[in-house]
């Protein structure tokens, strides 16, 4: 850990630095320091004794008494700048690295205090690429509430049944990308997760990574579904795909799927301490090229595999390292990633498949339980 001086102003409902630092979950945007390796959090009343129980590892300040102590010293119109300032130059410091996202009228009124402000390099903390033991846990729930709303989507497409021009009918209605969708993440809510934006989509726009999918599903094309909850109670994410069709697919469409699979078998033999994390990457790639498979822009679109091959997960959906083709990251114990491989191909389909993998010192591990099965 690095002994910097730290200054953070934010809610951990939604920075992922703030939540790390506090590990517990605050509303709204609050002071964070850590000086000389201690953390300190200023927190309002109705925060004070749900602080004191969740956040031991810091020292936490009421922000009401901090106030009226700046009274007592004559200040007429105490504000969060000067309980800050005040909190620093009772620990004679005078200069406080922040994150880049740190606010500009806070920064403005810490300098006019004699603060220097100084933004952090890199990651503000970059300690949390490696995960510890606890926390490989908390983000094998958070994939383990992605495996369930899987499930229900994959068992709601088993039982559809195929009606005219192709299209899927459950329970005597249309099954479209929003109603599947709405499954999946109703599943996740009820064992505690939160997902948004989990991606359903089917036929040509499968063969668009990011799109989450609209309108009627169809037998014999495949649907890609890609599901990334977030735990309600610890904040961890936790990230799957698979792809599936429903019916009977061609020969090519078994191809491209079976060839994405051994790609990704690929890369996780490629997963261990101290590679470089850009290689892996170009060793899908190299495979991908060796199977026949070209990457490029065809007719106005992207085709092929033009999306990185993975990325850490965590506090954050994505974080470091980046398993892709401009990664500087170096793989090491610790780090938990996505090992997610797709080829793309608006004439015949889109295949891609995703698990997490932790590596370990002796080579990796995949935490990921789901079967992989394309017809169903």
């Amino acid at each position: 850990m690095s002994r910097d001086n730290l200054l953070m102003f934010a809610d951990s409902e939604h920075d992922a630095n703030m939540l790390y630092a506090v590990r517990m979950f605050l509303p709204g945007a609050l002071p964070y320091l850590r000086i000389r390796g201690q953390g300190h959090v200023v927190v309002n009343d109705l925060e004070w004794n749900r602080a004191r129980r969740d956040a031991r590892h810091c020292r936490v300040m009421s922000l009401s008494r901090c106030l009226k102590a700046l009274e007592s010293k004559g200040v007429k119109r105490p504000t969060l700048a000067g309980v800050v300032g005040c909190q620093l130059k009772a620990r004679r410091v005078r200069q406080v690295f922040v994150p880049d996202n740190f606010p500009l009228a806070l920064a403005r009124a810490l300098r006019r205090l004699g603060v220097t402000l100084k933004l952090k390099p890199g990651p503000f903390f970059p300690e949390r690429a490696l995960k510890t033991a606890e926390e490989v846990k908390k983000i094998s729930a958070a994939l383990m509430m992605a495996e369930v709303g899987l499930a229900e989507g994959i068992q709601a497409l088993k039982n559809a049944r195929v009606g005219k021009d192709r299209r899927l009918v459950y329970h005597n209605v249309p099954l479209t990308s929003e109603k599947l969708r709405s499954i999946i993440n109703t599943a996740i809510l009820q064992v505690g997760g939160t997902a948004m934006h989990t991606i359903v989509a089917g036929g040509r726009q499968a063969c668009d990574p990011h799109e989450e999918g609209q309108g009627p599903l169809r037998a014999h094309e495949p649907v890609v579904m890609d599901v990334f909850p977030r735990s309600q109670r610890t904040g961890y994410f936790g990230d799957i795909s698979r792809t599936v069709l429903k019916g009977r697919a061609s020969e090519p469409l078994r191809k491209l799927y079976h060839t994405v699979e051994r790609a990704q078998a690929l890369a996780f033999n490629q997963l261990r301490v101290r590679r470089p994390a850009r290689a892996v990457h170009q060793a899908v790639q190299e495979f991908f090229k060796h199977e026949g498979y070209v990457t490029g822009r065809h007719n106005g679109q992207m085709q092929g595999f033009f999306h990185g091959t993975g990325h850490g997960i965590g506090l954050d959906l994505h974080e470091a390292p980046s398993l892709s083709g401009l990664s500087t990251d170096r793989l090491a114990a610790g780090h938990v990633v996505t090992v997610e491989p797709g080829l793309y191909y608006p004439g015949l389909g889109g295949v891609r498949l995703e698990d997490v993998v932790w590596i370990t010192p002796t080579g990796c591990r995949n935490l990921t339980q789901f079967e992989k099965v394309f017809e169903i």
